[in-house]
Parts: C-alpha cells; structure tokens; sequence
C-alpha cells in the first residue's frame, strides 16, 4: 500500500485545506511541540484534515530531525515505513565505576550572550554547538554524561588522557564555527557511576579546573600532564597552583599548548 510521508509545513506551503481530505493513503506527520519555525499549530492543522493520518506530537524545540533527539524521528518514521515494530535500542555498555578522565565545559559569557543575542538566538547556538559537542565526545571515545549535557556545559568521561586533550581541541574548533568560546577544564580521577551520571570528588575539581580556565584554553590537572605527557602530541605550560573552591588541598594546573 503507498503511503506517504508529510512534513508539516512543505505540505502547508503546496496544498489548500479542500484538497487535503482527498489525501486517503497513509501519512505520518512528527512535530516537536516547541518547534520554532513550524508551529505546532501547523502540524494540528493536518490532523484535523488528513483521514489516514497517524499524528506523533514530540517535545522539544528543534526543526531538523538531525538535531538533539533523533531517536524519537526515526524510530517511529522506520515502523510508520516498514510496518513493523523495531526491537528496543540497547544503550552502549558505560564503563563502571573507577578511575576516569573527567571534561568540563562551558560557554563562556553565556549571560551577556544572551542579552546581547536574545534568548531564542543564543539558544539556536547552543543547540548547534550541544550537537558538535556530541559527535566530537563520540568521535574521541568518550562518554557523555546526558544529566549534564544541558544547558551552557558539557560533561564527559575518557579513559586516555589522550583522547580527553584531542576533545578538547575539537571543542574549541567548533565553538569557534559558531562565533562562541569555552572554558574547559580536565582532571583525572575515580568516580562514582550510577546510571548515566558520575559523582565523586574528582568531578568536583574538574568542574572548578573548568571555571579557572580563560576562553578559548584548555586547563589540566597535573594527573592529566602526567598521563598525557608523552602520548597526547602536546605540551603542557605549568600554571601553577591554585585553591579551587571547596577543595581542601591546592591544585597545580597546566595550559595545553599545541605540539611543536
């Protein structure tokens, strides 16, 4: 049986309301809630009019399926086309609780970003970046802590020092296609896994490594230096120590500088 697949607001733009009832194949129509350049309105519109429809509504704010949670597109358009319910997604196996390389980072100046940008349009940023960010942390073998993978920062596990400074570098590219900058701060520890989030002390100063950082630097403990000294194909420039909020002990840190 043909069916078709409609989004919202091309068939808006092609058809008129008398024409859509004479649509009786099957269609699919996804909207994000939130979506801020189709109206969820719009999406409304065709399910009141389409009589072989099958409406999803999804949450979140994002146009392009590609975009945060690409999951909810494309599991239900695959069954809407196969006609066949898919198996569960198995989650990739989180390595458990122990030593980790911890990153840390933030957009820098996000508030004055914000009143400078407006809040829909440092939004589109952040959701861009949030992106890149994603396929940098799984391009690099890491981990994204999802809990934390919100908002302005970013929080990811390694398990080479090496992979964790190359992330980092990636970061800072990226950020920079985008017109924004980073504070990013790495420290090496053991943690505590539960679920898909970390704990522990030594995600506490890898968060505080982070906000000592200027924009655009990458700051590192000296654990990381020492793990990544001969093996990340950079140098490191003692910054010496600092007293990060909270830590009782000084903590000496380094700049990442690029291999000469």
């Amino acid at each position: 049986m043909p069916c078709i697949f409609l989004w919202a607001r091309r068939l808006l733009r092609k058809a008129r309301s008398s024409l859509l009832g004479e649509i009786t194949a099957p269609a699919l129509v996804l909207h994000r809630r939130g979506d801020l350049q189709c109206p969820f309105a719009f999406g409304q519109y065709l399910a009141r009019r389409l009589p072989n429809l099958r409406f999803i509504p999804l949450e979140g704010d994002a146009h392009y399926p590609w975009v945060g949670d690409a999951e909810s597109v494309l599991r239900p358009t695959l069954e809407f086309l196969t006609g066949t319910k898919l198996p569960d997604v198995i989650q990739p196996t989180l390595p458990p609780s122990g030593t980790a390389i911890i990153l840390f980072a933030d957009i820098a100046g996000s508030t004055a970003l914000t009143e400078r940008l407006g809040d829909a349009a440092f939004r589109a940023k952040a959701r861009a970046l949030d992106d890149a960010l994603r396929r940098a942390i799984g391009a690099n073998r890491g981990h994204a802590i999802e809990g934390k993978l919100l908002g302005d920062g970013v929080f990811a596990t390694f398990g080479a020092a090496r992979e964790a400074v190359a992330c980092a570098q990636r970061f800072h590219a990226e950020a920079g296609e985008l017109g924004l900058a980073l504070h990013v701060g790495i420290h090496a520890g053991d943690v505590i896994r539960e679920s898909n989030n970390v704990y522990g002390g030594a995600v506490n100063i890898a968060a505080r490594i982070s906000a000592l950082s200027a924009p655009g630097e990458i700051l590192v403990s000296a654990t990381v230096r020492d793990l990544g000294r001969t093996s990340a194909g950079v140098t490191f420039e003692d910054r010496g120590e600092h007293a990060l909020k909270g830590i009782a002990d000084p903590v000496r840190v380094f700049a990442v500088r690029a291999g000469e």
